[in-house]
């Protein structure tokens, strides 16, 4: 029996979030809705920007898959990450937030030089997020961050798309999933973005290859991926990459599919502030529910309303308390049984 519940492989990033206007991110030609990458003077120089605008929203410890794993643990699955950070005060708060929410990793004393990686998450007033990010360090991340021995004790390996930006992050995927594949290891990848499927396509085939067992996306995503704006299509497609594809279509839910049955996973309407961390809560709220053995109807009834419950308020995470009280709710429910 496996030890662990799920290995993460991502970027280790504090997440930093403000309130703008589109104005804003016209006027400093920012593209809407997208993460992109900048250098440590450029983000120091919007950050400048930022700051004459209003207070810091929200800063905890980010990244795609670690928010993931946040929400994971926080429902009470046994997490795993491996990551790497640098021996300053963000690679300090990083490792604090990660022990502070329940998270194992592998960044012991935090001793790295460089600069620990930073993205400012800019929201809109329609609750669009848009990203600027600085890697720093997590820009190395290598084999050398992985547990191979956390990896072959897991019953996932989960992978952030974001991660295809970097050839020597792309040689540690390579590793992971050999190590894995050999210990019977299942794989669960997330796209992550559109912009690392526009832009990094090559990087995103390196990580499908030889198929994975979940893979996660959102609508834009898929039709990237496929060249397909018709999800039912894309869905088909995707189907011969994964044993089983979610597809998240904002407030219209989710359509998921396992090879035998494909389910429409009804929205959950609810008064949205903020879009970031929607879809890596759905992806951590339906991993923690295929980890428990739910039915897929159960995993896509509770990541849409953890979901919709993370929209509702600032930031990529939801309280423990919160999280909690919403498990047991849907577990009364006659239709997650």
């Amino acid at each position: 029996m496996k030890s662990i519940d799920i290995v993460g492989i991502g970027n280790a990033l504090v997440d930093q979030e403000f309130e703008v206007t589109d104005e804003f991110l016209r006027q400093h030609n920012i593209e809407k809705g997208m993460m992109t990458l900048i250098e440590d003077a450029d983000q120091e120089r919007l950050i400048k920007e930022l700051a004459k605008r209003g207070e810091l929203k929200k800063q905890s410890g980010g990244g795609s898959a670690a928010n993931s794993l946040v929400a994971f643990s926080q429902f009470g699955g046994k997490a795993f990450y491996c990551c790497k950070v640098a021996d300053d005060q963000a690679g300090t708060f990083y490792c604090e937030d990660m022990k502070r929410v329940g998270i194992t990793t592998n960044i012991g004393s935090c001793q790295h030089e460089g600069k620990t990686g930073r993205c400012l998450v800019m929201v809109t007033p329609d609750a669009e997020r848009t990203m600027r990010t600085y890697l720093g360090i997590t820009a190395d991340l290598s084999i050398a961050e992985l547990d191979d021995n956390a990896i072959a004790n897991a019953e996932y390996l989960y992978i952030e798309g974001y991660l295809v930006t970097s050839p020597v992050a792309l040689e540690a995927i390579r590793h992971a999933k050999q190590v894995a594949r050999a210990n019977n290891t299942k794989i669960a990848v997330t796209c992550s973005d559109p912009a690392m499927v526009k832009y990094f396509r090559e990087g995103i085939d390196t990580i499908l290859d030889g198929g994975v067992d979940v893979l996660f996306c959102n609508h834009e995503e898929s039709e990237l991926l496929t060249g397909t704006a018709d999800v039912q299509a894309a869905m088909q497609q995707l189907q011969q990459h994964a044993g089983i594809v979610a597809i998240t279509l904002g407030k219209d839910g989710a359509l998921l599919a396992d090879g035998t049955r494909q389910i429409a996973v009804p929205g959950v309407k609810v008064v949205a502030k903020d879009s970031n961390g929607a879809g890596d809560m759905f992806a951590g709220a339906m991993m923690y529910g295929l980890t428990r053995g739910y039915s897929l109807a159960a995993c896509g009834m509770l990541a849409s309303h953890a979901a919709a419950e993370v929209v509702s308020e600032f930031g990529p995470r939801l309280s423990l308390d919160r999280q909690q009280q919403l498990l047991i709710r849907l577990q009364h429910e006659p239709e997650f049984n």
